[in-house]
């Protein structure tokens, strides 16, 4: 695996060891930023069920400012922490060690919030709605989240996400989720 573009192009990066993390693939990963590059420059990503770490780390080398990678899998922890220093952008990483409800609810009481949520959770987790719940106040107003999929699985997302695009590739999927207009209206209202 390697870096496709920005800062750090071309840079190998690690793939954790086992079988508990399935890497984006290269070709994937430069369609999807392909599809983000207007969204990248400045942003903060967090990336739950993050493996490697290749899609934030592919964002930092293209401009996002920050990033949170979140993974409850010991050998992509420490995989993660290689890239990262690797790459020379562990000061614009915060590595969790964490499954995912315990991250949100960290990074909920911190108050943080993300242009960019990458969700790349084990193909037969199809029902993201209880992830859903939780993610609506980590999601910056115009923010997208992001989820990988198997390309025929459906997925089910759950209320206050409108899907706003869905792109496949070979085996894999991607759909693209942003907070319904009332649910980001709403949001405006109450600040």
């Amino acid at each position: 695996m390697r870096i496709i573009a920005g800062k750090a192009r071309g840079r190998q990066i690690e793939a954790p060891e086992g079988r508990n993390t399935r890497p984006t693939l290269d070709r994937v990963r430069e369609n999807l930023f392909n599809i983000l590059q207007m969204r990248i420059r400045g942003a903060a990503v967090l990336d739950l069920f993050a493996g490697s770490g290749a899609l934030s780390l592919e964002a930092i080398s293209r401009g996002a400012e920050k990033a949170v990678l979140c993974d409850n899998d010991r050998s992509a922890n420490r995989t993660q922490h290689r890239n990262a220093e690797a790459l020379g952008f562990s000061g614009q990483t915060e590595i969790l060690l964490s499954d995912w409800k315990k991250a949100v609810r960290l990074l909920s009481d911190r108050g943080e919030t993300f242009d960019l949520i990458f969700l790349d959770p084990p193909y037969r987790m199809t029902d993201l709605s209880e992830v859903a719940a939780v993610l609506e106040g980590l999601l910056a107003e115009d923010g997208l989240v992001i989820v990988e999929h198997e390309a025929k699985a459906d997925v089910r997302f759950g209320d206050g996400f409108e899907k706003t695009d869905e792109r496949k590739w070979g085996f894999c999927g991607m759909s693209f989720y942003r907070k319904t207009a009332a649910d980001a209206k709403g949001t405006e209202e109450n600040e």
